[in-house]
């Protein structure tokens, strides 16, 4: 187990539990079982013999959901005692799948809809959990993170409106803009990367996956990806390129200026593989253009790995792209909900992130640094010096 040692000298906060809202169910369960894993490893290697309430359990979720009126209106409920608990609260805002009625009418749950319903079991349990950490994998509107005119800050306001109803800590991964926290500056968010991860996926699905200067390179779609790319291409030793987008701002479509050509800076990616990380794939649109380019300039494989596969306009544009061999690998998390369909294509590859996420939470209850398990160099270079 990681960090069994600093582990078994600590004490836990209070008995874990986690709330997982209908959204995020799936992935908690895979955590669960984690952490029950977790727990029983410790407890056998626990010299002082020292049992602690509820530390070792066959599960630790614990019984909760939001039903809904005839009118749309919600209500949260929690089924059992939660008093004096480490309460994690996991909710996925991009599940698009959960539908509910109102009037008789179908309507398909939205972010809004799952935030609300975070806070109303937020509501349920303040005053009687010990601490409340709230599990967002997908930061609730973090891509309205800066003001360029008059409009709302949507995310700042959600973050400040969850401190103040007693959440203690915020974890959440790959923030499009992790300086989002500023709105919160004393209290605790933690945002976590997928790196090792997506290296792991890479290094035990793909062939003849060879990792040095001569074979391979890293792609940032944007200047918003140059963080993750340059630490992703720093740590294997590779080179790195970047596209930066032109954009008509003259005008709005979808909410967004669109983008009228992807200009490419950096070496030659002839007869390499290439990856391009980002931390979501909405449309899909910008990085199915970032990827034929590089196939027209000769690039050997086109692998994509982002964090969140969110695909807003299907996946026929990808499926058309993989055929005309455009792209090989498409790599995503399973922290957000992904279309059954997606799961069945040949081109995706799935970055399983619930151990890491189990680990977190082990780690947050414990009151130790979260910098053991957000730091995954030692991990990455263990990893390389296998293969």
């Amino acid at each position: 187990m990681v960090n069994i040692s600093l582990l078994e000298k600590s004490i836990p906060v209070a008995p874990i539990k986690i709330a997982a809202l209908e959204s995020c169910a799936q992935l908690a369960s895979q955590v669960d079982s984690h952490l029950v894993k977790f727990r029983k490893e410790l407890k056998s290697h626990n010299p002082s013999g020292v049992n602690f309430r509820g530390y070792t359990e066959d599960s630790f979720l614990i019984d909760c959901e939001c039903p809904r009126f005839g009118s749309g209106e919600a209500k949260g409920v929690i089924g059992e005692s939660i008093r004096g608990t480490d309460m994690f609260i996991m909710v996925d805002v991009c599940n698009h799948s959960l539908t509910y009625k109102i009037c008789g009418h179908v309507n398909h749950m939205s972010p809004d809809d799952h935030y609300q319903d975070l806070k109303r079991i937020i509501a349920t349990s303040v005053g009687k959990a010990h601490r409340i950490n709230v599990i967002m994998p997908f930061l609730y509107e973090s891509r309205q993170h800066r003001r360029t005119k008059r409009e709302s800050l949507d995310c700042a306001l959600a973050l400040q409106e969850l401190v103040q109803m007693g959440v203690s800590n915020i974890i959440t991964f790959d923030a499009h803009d992790p300086r989002m926290q500023n709105a919160i500056p004393l209290s605790g968010f933690d945002n976590f990367m997928p790196t090792y991860q997506f290296l792991k996926t890479m290094v035990a699905s793909i062939e003849d996956f060879k990792i040095d200067n001569e074979h391979l390179m890293i792609i940032s779609p944007d200047e918003g990806a140059m963080g993750r790319a340059v630490y992703f291409s720093n740590i294997l030793g590779v080179d790195m390129g970047m596209f930066y987008k032109r954009r008509d701002y003259s005008t709005i479509k979808d909410g967004k200026n669109p983008i009228v050509a992807h200009e490419f800076l950096g070496d030659s990616v002839e007869g390499k593989d290439v990856v391009i990380i980002d931390d979501m794939i909405s449309s899909g649109e910008s990085m199915l253009d970032v990827a034929k380019k590089l196939k027209d300039r000769n690039a050997r494989r086109v692998i994509v790995c982002t964090t969140f596969g969110l695909f807003t306009d299907g996946l026929d544009k990808f499926d058309e792209y993989y055929e005309k061999e455009y792209i090989y690998r498409v790599i995503t998390t399973n922290l957000s909900y992904r279309n059954p369909e997606l799961l069945t294509k040949p081109y995706y590859l799935e970055a399983d992130m619930s151990k890491y996420l189990a680990s977190i939470m082990d780690i947050l209850n414990h009151d130790l640094s979260v910098e053991k398990v957000r730091s995954t160099t030692e991990k990455i270079n263990q990893l390389l010096n296998r293969c």
